[in-house]
């Protein structure tokens, strides 16, 4: 610290100048040729370093370097997060959080509710779980029924007999309409809407468009956690909604990591999916 011309030389009791001056001292930086002389860094070619004091940094490559010289750190990318970036031979994340790979074509069900513009992205059935009750029904009728009929038939009511088998058919045939119906109810995503399409006689559809979901979730149960099901739940702008609440969807964060992707990444959805076409043509000209 310098004293100007002409004051009084400085006394060297003086306990606020000491102060004064350790606070304005410049903060010590490492740069790129400090260290031992002739000492070499963790890496060929880079030098080496102090490796204690408060203000020491830890060495770093060459490239980063700041306008200045000056050594920064690189930044620090957790294992999670390198789970979430490594990515197999096709391009899909290998880490917890991967999107199932997308289907190539809609089945005949569906490619009639699709527009030639529109660009299919999946289709689900309802989780198995959504039969249990009619199945469960079915079984259960089939002992009773089937008891009560032998019983009655050696009491020689044919009339009764006759009843009982009737309504086990009636109770068969019910559980026969409730699987068609599962196995024509489907959950469709494509590019811009979800759909469900439901009904074997009279047909049911519903859509809402990806650019009008403001809000989506989805809700497991402790037996859904269990199972893996789930029900979707999808808010929108408008008042009314066509399709607001599907139960009994399969895989739900998978699935909940499809739409979401699909609604806010379609570029990746798009490049991921030309890799994959290319790879594909890569394999079959080989």
């Amino acid at each position: 610290m310098t004293t100007p011309p002409g004051s009084p030389p400085p006394d060297p009791d003086d306990e606020d100048r000491h102060r004064s001056e350790r606070d304005t001292e410049p903060i010590p930086r490492i740069r790129p040729d400090d260290g031992p002389a002739g000492g070499q860094g963790p890496y060929p070619g880079a030098s080496s370093y102090p490796e204690s004091g408060p203000y020491d940094r830890p060495w770093v490559p060459e490239g980063y370097r700041d306008e200045e010289g000056y050594r920064d750190p690189p930044p620090r990318i957790t294992e999670d997060e390198l789970a979430g970036l490594r990515v197999d031979a096709s391009g899909m994340p290998l880490g917890t959080r991967r999107v199932l790979p997308l289907e190539d074509e809609p089945t005949p069900l569906v490619a009639r509710y699709l527009f030639p513009t529109e660009r299919y992205r999946g289709e689900w059935k309802r989780h198995w779980v959504y039969l249990a009750t009619p199945l469960l029904i079915g079984i259960l009728a089939t002992f009773v029924l089937g008891y009560l009929s032998g019983f009655l038939a050696g009491q020689n009511v044919g009339a009764l007999t006759t009843v009982a088998v009737i309504l086990w058919f009636a109770v068969i045939g019910w559980v026969a309409w409730r699987v068609a119906d599962w196995y024509y109810d489907r959950f469709i995503l494509t590019n811009k809407r979800v759909m469900v399409v439901k009904g074997i006689v009279t047909r049911s559809v519903a859509m809402m468009p990806l650019a009008r979901v403001t809000d989506m979730k989805y809700e497991q149960s402790p037996m859904g956690r269990t199972l893996n099901y789930g029900t979707f739940i999808l808010e929108s702008a408008g008042q009314e909604q066509a399709l607001r609440e599907v139960k009994y969807l399969p895989n739900p964060n998978e699935l909940y990591l499809r739409v979401v992707e699909e609604m806010y990444e379609p570029q990746a959805v798009e490049a991921r999916l030309g890799k994959e076409a290319d790879e594909a043509k890569a394999d079959d000209g080989a």
